[in-house]
This record gives C-alpha cells, sequence and structure tokens, in this order.
C-alpha cells in the first residue's frame, strides 16, 4: 500500500530519497536529468532529491488526465458521493502520516501539521455532498410547452500550482473540489516539501479513485510554464506570492484559461483600547509566530490604537521568552524552524532593517534561535513601525511581529484600507457597534472580529482582494465549485408534432 511517512524519521536523515512523479496512477520516476534538493529544516541536512518535470512529462500528466476525464465526467453523483467519503476516511485514518510529512520537509511543528489536514479534511467533507452543490434550476413552463432548466458541468482537465507553507491543505482545497465536480486534476506542488502530494495520490489510488483522474508533477519554472502553457489545461489554481500570482494569472488568461491566482498579504490586527489586552496578546503571538510565521494569514502588522501601544507590547513581550523555538517532532515545541536556510537568512534582515528604518527591536529572534544546523529564528518584535519602512511594506514570510501606532480609529482603517494587499484583517474590541462598522469600512476579503486569523470554513469560500487575488472567484467553498464548473441552460420543448411550423421571428416567451 502507502509508504509510511515513517520511513523520513531524523535517524535516517543522513539518506536521500528519491521522489519521483505520480502519473496514471503510479510512481513515474523523471526522466528529465534534472532535480532538486529537499530538506530537514530542523536539521538541516538534505533527506530527499525530488525530480524535476520536463515539458514532455508535464504533457504525459495531462494526457493521462484527459484519457481519464472521458470516463470519469460520466461516474454518477452517487458514485463519486461513495468514493469521496472512502477518501475522507482514509485521509482521516493517515492524518498523521501526512502530518509527519509536512513536519520534516516543512518544519512547522507536528501539532500545527495536524491542523493543516484537519483543515484540508473539511473540504474534503464539503465535496462529500456534491450532489447537493451541482444541483441546477428548473423552470416548468417558461413559455408555451417549454421548460428552461440549468445544469453545471465540468472544465476537463484543470491544474494546481501550491506553494510550500501548506503542502497538504492547499491542494486539497483545490483538488477535492475539482474532482468531486468530475473534472481531471494535474497538481504541481511545491519542491520543497513535495513528498505529501505523492502520498495523498497513493490513498486516493487505495479509495478507488480511476487512474488519471489526479497526477502529481514535481519540478521549477520549467513545469510551471508547460502548465501554463499547455493547451488542454482548461483552468489553473494557484496560491504563492503576489508576483508569481500575477505572473500566473496574465500567462494562463492571455490564453484563454480559467485562473484563480491567490497572492501574498500583509495582515492587519488592529487593536482598539477597549480591548481585552491579554486576549489580543495571545492572539498576536500564536497568529504572528505560528508555524514560523509562514502563512499568508499570519497576523505580521500590529496596530494598537490610542493608547493600547505601551500595554499591548508589554504583554507580548511577556509571553516571548516562553514561546519554545525546536524541531517539529519534539511535542514541546510550538514553533519549528523555517523552511530554508538561505529563506531564514532572508527574513532575519530584516530585523537589522527595521532597526537602520527607525524602528525599535524589542526582541531580535537571532538571539533566541537554538542551536544547531537547523533554520531556526527566533521570534522577533518591531515597534515604532512606520508605514514608509520595508518592514512594513513587505511581505516578511516570517516570525518577525511589527507594531504600529495610531491615534484614531480612522487612522487604523486607513492603514489596512491603503495598502495594496487585501488579504485577511482583524480588530480586537469590545464594542460591538464599532466592529460592525469595521466590517463595513475595511477593504479585505476576510475579517476577524476578535478572531486573529480569520481563515473561512470549507462552506464559504477563502481569497483576498486588490494584489491578493488575481480572478473572479475565491478557494474552495460555493465559489470553487463555480470555478471548476460551467454553467449550461437547457430550453426543452416537447410538443405536438402537428404544432410545429417555420417561424423566422425573434424567439417568443409568451
Amino acid at each position: 500500500m502507502t509508504e509510511v511517512a515513517d520511513q523520513f524519521t531524523e535517524e535516517r536523515a543522513g539518506e536521500v530519497t528519491r521522489i519521483s512523479h505520480w502519473i496514471d496512477g503510479q510512481r513515474v520516476e523523471g526522466r528529465s536529468g534534472r532535480s532538486g534538493p529537499v530538506y530537514n529544516p530542523a536539521l538541516g541536512v538534505q533527506t530527499g532529491e525530488v525530480d524535476f518535470a520536463s515539458v514532455e512529462e508535464v504533457d504525459a500528466a495531462v494526457q493521462a488526465a484527459k484519457r481519464a476525464f472521458e470516463s470519469w465526467r460520466t461516474f454518477s453523483l452517487s458514485r463519486r458521493t461513495e468514493l469521496f467519503f472512502r477518501i475522507r476516511q482514509l485521509v482521516h485514518e493517515h492524518s498523521e502520516d501526512i502530518a509527519k510529512f509536512l513536519t520534516l520537509e516543512h518544519g512547522k511543528v507536528l501539532s500545527d501539521a495536524k491542523g493543516e489536514v484537519a483543515r484540508g479534511l473539511e473540504v474534503i467533507e464539503f465535496c462529500c455532498g456534491i450532489p447537493e452543490l451541482l444541483k441546477g434550476e428548473f423552470s416548468e413552463q417558461a413559455s408555451t410547452g417549454i421548460d428552461v432548466y440549468s445544469i453545471r458541468q465540468p472544465l476537463g482537465v484543470v491544474a494546481g500550482i501550491t506553494p510550500f507553507n501548506f503542502p497538504a491543505m492547499v491542494p486539497m482545497w483545490m483538488w477535492a473540489p475539482a474532482i468531486a465536480c468530475g473534472n481531471a486534476f494535474v497538481l504541481k506542488p511545491s519542491e520543497k516539501d513535495p513528498s505529501a502530494s505523492v502520498f495523498v495520490a497513493e490513498l486516493l489510488k487505495e479509495a478507488g479513485l480511476p487512474d488519471g483522474v489526479f497526477n502529481v508533477v514535481h519540478g521549477d519554472k520549467v513545469a510551471v510554464d508547460a502548465v501554463l502553457e499547455h493547451p488542454e489545461i482548461a483552468a489553473v489554481s494557484f496560491v504563492g506570492s503576489t508576483p508569481i500570482a500575477r505572473y500566473v494569472y496574465e500567462t494562463a488568461s492571455a490564453r484563454g484559461k480559467r485562473v484563480q491566482a491567490l497572492g501574498g498579504a500583509k495582515n492587519h490586527m488592529i487593536v482598539l483600547p477597549d480591548a481585552d489586552i491579554d486576549m489580543a496578546a495571545d492572539a498576536a503571538v500564536s497568529a504572528g509566530y505560528g508555524s514560523a510565521g509562514e502563512r499568508c494569514m499570519a497576523v505580521s502588522m500590529l496596530v494598537a490604537v490610542g493608547g493600547a501601544g505601551d500595554e499591548l507590547v508589554e504583554a507580548i513581550k511577556e509571553r516571548l521568552p516562553k514561546v519554545k523555538v525546536g524541531s517539529g517532532l519534539d511535542p514541546d515545541s510550538e514553533m519549528g524552524p523555517l523552511v530554508t536556510r538561505e529563506h531564514r537568512d532572508k527574513v532575519a534582515t530584516y530585523i537589522d532593517k527595521g532597526r537602520e528604518e527607525g524602528a525599535k527591536v524589542v526582541a531580535d529572534g537571532r538571539e533566541s534561535a537554538p542551536d544547531g544546523g537547523g533554520f531556526y529564528l527566533g521570534v522577533s518584535l518591531l515597534d515604532y513601525v512606520k508605514p514608509e519602512m520595508d518592514v512594513y511594506k513587505d511581505e516578511i514570510f516570517g516570525p518577525v511581529l511589527g507594531i504600529t501606532r495610531v491615534e484614531t480609529y480612522d487612522e487604523a482603517v486607513r492603514l489596512v484600507n491603503e495598502n495594496p494587499y487585501g488579504n485577511g484583517v482583524a480588530i480586537f474590541t469590545r464594542d460591538g457597534g464599532v466592529a460592525r462598522q469595521f466590517q463595513f469600512d475595511v477593504a479585505a476579503g476576510m475579517v476577524g472580529v476578535n478572531v486573529p486569523i480569520p481563515v473561512p470554513v470549507a462552506y464559504y469560500s477563502f481569497g483576498g482582494w486588490k494584489s491578493s487575488l488575481f480572478g473572479d472567484l475565491h478557494v474552495y467553498g460555493p465559489e470553487g465549485i463555480q470555478f471548476y464548473t460551467r454553467g449550461k441552460v437547457v430550453t426543452a420543448r416537447w410538443p405536438d408534432p402537428a404544432t410545429s411550423k417555420v417561424d423566422l421571428g425573434f424567439p417568443q416567451t409568451r
């Protein structure tokens, strides 16, 4: 059956495992001659070598998907539902195995990895209701003897390009609704932590998914461009940085593809003077440093309004020494390493950059990072951050939390609305009227009221505004179903042949 994730335990970190593609229901070793390293971030050593697909290998996956689509689209909704319940059960049973892959290749702590799988599983559960989700509408006797009804049909072969920070959850956001709707899917996961995707592919096969309906090709820009330019891929879903999201959207849409490309973020958490400061501090530490800050929904900027600043900073400062940084497999660890050495070093530069630009370094994560060869950076806190500073403008994507201070609610809202990103935002207050006004005023796709990371449940849709989204439709939920299907309206008449006649006039509905 499947290879268990325990094969990549830290005790075997000296061994390098080859990670291959999954095409037409089986592992397929790459033939391009190109590959990339996969690391255990907690140890700083290479544990895997992932094959990089050529244009021809991407095409092989697409052709397998195209062949599978012809029969898969004919599967009844009842059979798809039965299959998705089996998928749901297998993912649930192997959730810890999947989580171990995430911890050992991404670095996040095991509890966080399990939480990621659980949130992805929610989307699979949502898709178990696909018969209800694909129901159309029917109008009897729209005109004399004529009925009109609507249906939604799959697009064909669709693809997903997913990021390193959620190697299991984000693919589930895409392939689950895509396949449930009757499409065949080609996944290009991050080359930094690719093993979970192949493991899940094996689970789908065990569940009974026909060969070719789900395929995985690994790689770099060559594989990405092959997906974006392939004439037989009808739609592309993407999650990643804003510059790449824009590139994906422009490249794929120029070739007639439907595209949803989710970009970066600079999420603000506004703390009003009436807020419960201890609650806000707990939320800020959790949302700012969870998963080492490598989350597009992480809180990266706190906006302290009025007199809330000093008390909030002190409350956060008290909590920082208690954050245990270490290996994700250590049950006591609360924050693991960053995904690569290069990314860790880049994030660390923002601490000095913030100091040079005039921010106050309250905590320097380099001083609290664990010793050893892992890609560790401790928690960092910068106070008195100004909007013109790079540490404010850039998506740092690491455990660096900034605080800016404003005098009024209006100034805080203006900061959020003038920011080029519009992914998520949160407000902490005891005033229900202010909170209601905030959700009306703020320009962001996801809003939290005393909730720091407002990721929607699976039966709503995930996505931002402004430069955080390119395309019209958000991911999963009702918009996900809409994205992976297209509407068709049927007008039908079954008249008495004796009433038939030639009529060159405009169709009438009277």
